[in-house]
């Protein structure tokens, strides 16, 4: 990048320069998207844009271009604003004309004044979402985008090139150990980030130089201590725990596009004016330099629309682009087109089968030697819904892992192997007092006309471990059965049906479902697979910690790209195997009309699906239908000896 770039520090200039070669023209709009569309475009330029992710926001300068990772959580009112305006001087009577977009307050000098009657005014209107970050981001995502960050600092150096934020970071590097101490004692994190912003350090990053103010940020300093609870302000993540800042999103053209739970990386302006604050500490003196319809607003409205922009940033987006998928691993676009010409992806393609095994002899060891379970957890991982028919989704492949020990750890670690290969996942522990209590669905909370989130709002491909092992007896009240409802139609319909009090709206999801669980589980799935293991570790949590080290980190991102990629493939069954598969069908049904129902077959195709695509094939072949027929008989048959074995069904 060329020394001496306006366009990140100073963008609002760069606008200016296009108004004012146009004035009034509306093709300066497009001119200015265009610009920064081409400085994009640029080596390695989307690596320099300082990211509200990984940089404090009070090393972030007002009014740069930045960008933001992160899930549209809720969609508020559109708000008029002035597009064009002019000020006159108090003194010499001079008429200026000015823009107002990418702005929330009207530029105006000591000695001028806007003319709100002048017939050159032009009112637009824009749309504002409240976005956060991508809730269940795994911990190898945010250092992976942090590593990213660190080296496009180190080509600053070397090219001796002045980064636009005062921010400077470091690598940091940890053990796995540290890893599994923060996976599993979200309190003990939450103390060692406390301590990092007191010494000088962020999400393992370091800071030059003293900070010379630290946000009072919720997302970071106001962690929960437990499910139920909220901080003084509520930033309305869906999950509890997440960290980093939420923002207000002001969207100007194409704002259809933008979808509730959808996953965007915005680039934009960011306005964090104090003026933005003083509607919500009741200065009303200096109202009028901000939309006059905020002040029709209830109290409960104005605290949640418009929160301090020291908690709540604003982000006034020039481009945006919607994300299939989290992982930095991969490239951002996955298209099938793309995809086939991207040398990196050919070049993966090519090298699938030792991947393959490598991350089943992992996954064995992981589910303690049962390498038919770990065969059908990787089925699992790569499954997605890629097409609904009417209202039934086809490709969801929900797996009840029954079998797994109680009153034991190896659950929990279980999760934390699936955290370190997927790029976003949660687990939800399954008690009594969680179900009762906790708020799964969002609902619409009209005094503050906000929709307000619950744990169920998650972005598409997100891991969702349910613990069920840990369900004891007792009594679901009212709250807790709708919850259990909310789970059923989530893993049979993939659907969660948000509560606007009056009715209730449907929102498609496509979420990955693992039910872990002593028995068979309480929920629906689409496969039960019954753990067998063949040893038990005397210390499970010694016993996975050293499986976890004893992967490469080379060979850990090759898993993930493979459980990336491999959704995002073509698949297609030729007309001559089609024609096999109804021939066998018929016989297995002559042979034994109770043996393989409609619904069966349907399940085997599901299987057959992912079977090929998890070799890299995207056609199924005639061995591939034969293997996915071995795994459900050696399936059906361990289902079958341990319901023998106990007397009951599992």
């Amino acid at each position: 990048m060329p020394c001496g770039e306006d366009w990140l520090s100073h963008p609002l200039g760069i606008v200016q320069g296009f108004f004012a070669q146009n004035g009034v023209n509306p093709d300066w709009e497009k001119k200015v998207i265009e610009y920064f569309k081409e400085k994009l475009k640029e080596n390695n330029a989307p690596k320099w844009v300082p990211s509200l992710n990984e940089v404090p926001l009070h090393y972030l300068k007002p009014n740069s271009f930045v960008k933001f990772r992160c899930m549209i959580q809720d969609m508020f009112d559109p708000e008029f604003y002035m597009g064009v305006y002019e000020t006159v001087n108090r003194n010499t009577k001079a008429r200026v004309l000015h823009f107002g977009k990418y702005r929330d307050v009207a530029e105006c000098g000591p000695q001028q004044e806007v003319d709100l009657n002048s017939p050159r005014t032009t009112t637009l209107e824009r749309q504002t979402f409240y976005c956060v970050p991508v809730p269940g981001e795994s911990v190898w995502v945010k250092e992976s985008f942090l590593n990213l960050l660190f080296n496009a600092y180190v080509n600053a150096n070397q090219a001796r090139v002045s980064p636009s934020t005062s921010y400077t970071p470091s690598r940091h590097k940890r053990s796995y150990e540290d890893d599994e101490d923060m996976d599993l004692q979200p309190n003990k994190q939450k103390d060692q980030h406390a301590g990092a912003r007191q010494t000088g350090g962020v999400g393992g990053l370091q800071w030059c130089g003293e900070p010379k103010r630290l946000e009072t940020e919720a997302s970071t300093g106001q962690q929960l201590n437990s499910l139920n609870l909220s901080s003084p302000f509520d930033l309305n993540f869906p999950l509890p725990g997440e960290k980093g800042p939420a923002c207000l999103v002001k969207v100007y053209e194409d704002w259809d596009c933008f979808k509730v739970n959808d996953v965007f990386e915005l680039y934009g302006i960011l306005s964090v004016d104090p003026v933005l604050s003083i509607v919500n500490n009741d200065e009303r003196d200096a109202s009028s330099l901000l939309d006059p319809m905020e002040c029709t607003d209830t109290a409960e409205e104005q605290r949640v629309h418009s929160p301090p922009a020291s908690l709540v940033p604003r982000i006034h987006v020039v481009l945006a682009q919607k994300l299939q998928h989290i992982n930095p691993l991969l490239p951002a676009c996955l298209n099938k087109e793309e995809s086939k010409t991207c040398k990196f992806v050919s070049s993966f393609m090519s090298e699938l089968s030792p991947v393959r095994a490598e991350l089943l002899g992992f996954l064995t060891h992981a589910l303690l030697g049962d390498s038919l379970a770990a065969e059908y957890l990787i089925l699992h991982l790569i499954s997605t819904v890629y097409t609904r028919r009417d209202v039934l989704p086809l490709g969801k492949f929900t797996v009840n892992l029954s079998g797994c020990p109680r009153n034991s750890t190896f659950t929990e670690h279980l999760y934390r192997i699936i955290q370190h290969l997927v790029p976003a996942s949660f687990r939800l522990q399954m008690t009594i007092e969680n179900m009762n209590h906790l708020k799964f669905i969002p609902h619409k909370d009209y005094t503050a006309n906000r929709l307000v989130s619950g744990l169920l709002q998650l972005p598409s491909n997100t891991s969702l471990v349910i613990d069920e092992t840990l369900l004891e007896q007792g009594q679901l009240d009212a709250p807790g059965v709708h919850n259990v409802t909310a789970l059923s139609n989530l893993i049979t319909w993939q659907k969660v049906d948000y509560d606007f009090s009056y009715h209730q709206m449907e929102f498609p999801c496509n979420i990955n479902v693992l039910i872990t669980s002593e028995g068979r589980s309480l929920l629906p799935a689409d496969c039960q697979i019954h753990l067998q293991p063949q040893l038990i570790p005397p210390n499970m949590e010694e016993y996975m910690n050293s499986l976890l080290s004893a992967v490469l980190p080379s060979v850990l991102n090759k898993f993930r790209v493979y459980l990336t990629l491999l959704r995002f493939l073509d698949y297609s069954i030729s007309d001559e195997i089609t024609k096999a598969v109804e021939d066998d069908f018929v016989e297995m049904r002559k042979n034994d009309p109770q043996s393989i129902t409609a619904d069966d077959l349907h399940q085997l195709l599901i299987i057959a699906r992912f079977l090929s695509l998890s070799a890299g094939q995207t056609t199924l072949s005639r061995e591939r239908w034969l293997r996915a027929k071995q795994l459900e008989s050696l399936r059906r048959t361990r289902l079958q000896q341990q319901k023998c074995v106990n007397g009951n069904e599992l």
